[in-house]
């Protein structure tokens, strides 16, 4: 059986690969470009001579469009044709984005390039997401893996391509600059106390850097070589457009096999799949079972959990390491936000292998009491050191494989009808977004200890949420399977009442024959 599976995959991944490469391809891009921004904050904000409190609006205005660019990046998936065109816009953008970053001299240009970014994006996450799960359906959970793989992968790049570029003292020359504020030290910890996300909007209003100098910066070459690092990327789309004889040069029409491609094997069309909105439309949702929608709402709250979960310790674990009772040093604290990230992506180079071996409600069960061992675990030893760096490990190699697996799960259930994965992807961006501002007030007003209680409480509700979904998904197969069978009764009655009607028609017309 090993055998025949691994054969039936790699056929499946043989007869795919040009668009399946193109879209982990994306996602790198996705990935490189949702983890520039926080190592490099402080360059910029010297670049638009703009305070901390200003600055950190960046990153509202890419978060916010991000998710905007989630709800309506359905829109795109009609067709092929459409698709590869949003995904080669959008990386295209993001080379732009790159390019033009050391251009924006005032913090205002700088939020629309990064509401730019973010918009693109957001229709990144959700095509690319969409096309992989209409491509191998219920064999998705391995390619979902390896998609998210590559997003792990552009963020551990992103830091490291910027790290030689940074100001390691004041980019502001000519100012009186007190020690307090400029000093390399300091410097390094604001650095990292903003790597998440800017999700320290609450912890940074004592710092006091100064506007007023000269500006110096090595910064914009970082941008430079990451929208060179990304071109690639939109030229691989190209291809991929060129190879599907997409483009409007190609001599011959489109493939027969990708004109069809909207249509599942099983014959049914795919045009259930949208913006959120649309996803709202009335006609589309009549006749739908009360389990149909809240699977969708379940699969949701949960990613909107987990992904929060990700958002929330990558943007605090930073300033819970620095304040008490730890009180680590800056430099070793500002390792624990790579060592999160760095497992999360082996966690989802892991996952590929798991994900063949094991079904998702397993890896799921695994995964999220793992979240739960590993956050109750780091309450109880909230003072060693040591165990913050071993938790966070496992803590990113547990909650890595969730967002694929939940998304695989989900589609299944469904039978890859509804709009699972734009509400899955919504609810995961929303969940990001909001759990960091709201776990970032909570820290702001109780202390650094409510950092991990506001994470295992969390952990503990997605959870229960998934025990829910698989309960839930039992109703909602076994009212399928019902109305299954009494379509074939109805319909083996129908049958035997039309056999039965017609012999007894042939046996009057042969008996009106004798009598003649």
């Amino acid at each position: 059986l090993t055998m025949l599976l691994d054969e039936r995959i790699w056929l499946l991944f043989k007869r795919h690969w040009p668009q399946t490469l193109t879209y982990w391809s994306v996602f790198f891009s996705f990935g490189l470009c949702i983890a520039f921004l926080g190592p490099t904050i402080l360059d910029l904000r010297c670049q638009t001579q703009s305070t901390l409190q200003q600055i950190t609006w960046v990153f509202v205005s890419q978060q916010f469009f991000l998710l905007v660019g989630s709800s309506v990046g359905g829109l795109f998936k009609k067709t092929l044709k459409s698709s590869l065109l949003a995904l080669f816009s959008c990386t295209l953008i993001i080379s732009l984005v790159f390019a033009v970053i050391p251009l924006c001299h005032h913090v205002i240009l700088l939020s629309i390039a990064m509401a730019l970014a973010g918009k693109a994006m957001g229709v990144i996450d959700t095509i690319a997401n969409l096309q992989l799960v209409k491509l191998y359906q219920k064999d998705s959970a391995i390619f979902l893996q390896a998609l998210h793989f590559f997003t792990g992968l552009g963020a551990l790049v992103s830091p490291l391509v910027a790290d030689p570029f940074l100001a390691e003292d004041s980019c502001v020359l000519g100012a009186n600059l007190t020690t307090n504020s400029s000093s390399p030290r300091n410097l390094q910890h604001l650095r990292s106390t903003l790597a998440g996300h800017g999700a320290a909007l609450h912890t940074i209003s004592h710092f006091r850097l100064y506007t007023d100098g000269v500006v110096v910066t090595r910064v914009s070459y970082a941008f430079w070589i990451m929208a060179l690092i990304n071109l690639p990327v939109p030229a691989a789309v190209l291809a991929l457009m060129s190879h599907e004889r997409l483009l409007p040069c190609s001599r011959s029409s489109p493939r027969l096999l990708d004109a069809d491609s909207n249509r599942s094997p099983t014959g049914d069309t795919d045009q259930e799949h949208g913006s959120v909105f649309s996803c709202c439309n009335p006609a589309k949702l009549r006749d739908r079972s009360a389990t149909f929608f809240i699977i969708h709402a379940l699969g949701g709250a949960i990613l909107f959990i987990t992904d929060g979960i990700i958002g929330s310790y990558a943007g605090f674990v930073y300033t819970y390491a620095v304040s008490p009772p730890l009180l680590m040093g800056h430099k070793m604290a500002g390792c624990l936000d790579s060592i999160f990230w760095a497992a999360i992506t082996v966690g989802r180079l892991a996952s590929m292998y798991l994900s063949y071996r094991y079904t998702a409600p397993k890896l799921l069960t695994v995964s999220l009491v793992g979240v739960i061992l590993v956050q109750c675990l780091l309450l109880i030893f909230y003072t060693s050191s040591v165990f913050l760096f071993f938790g966070t490990c496992v803590l990113g190699l547990c909650i890595s494989s969730v967002f694929p697996s939940v998304l695989a799960f989900t589609e299944d259930i469904l039978e890859y009808k509804g709009c699972a994965t734009t509400v899955l992807v919504t609810s995961a961006s929303t969940g990001e977004m909001l759990l960091q501002l709201l776990v970032g007030s909570v820290i702001h007003s109780q202390g650094s200890y409510s950092f991990l209680l506001c994470g295992t409480v969390a952990s503990f509700i997605g959870f229960c949420l998934f025990l829910l979904l698989l309960y839930i998904q039992n109703i909602h197969r076994s009212q399928h399977t019902g109305k299954y069978i009494s379509f074939i009764i109805g319909f083996s009655y129908c049958n035997s009442s039309y056999i039965n009607s017609s012999s007894h028609i042939n046996t009057q017309y042969s008996q009106s024959c004798v009598c003649m």
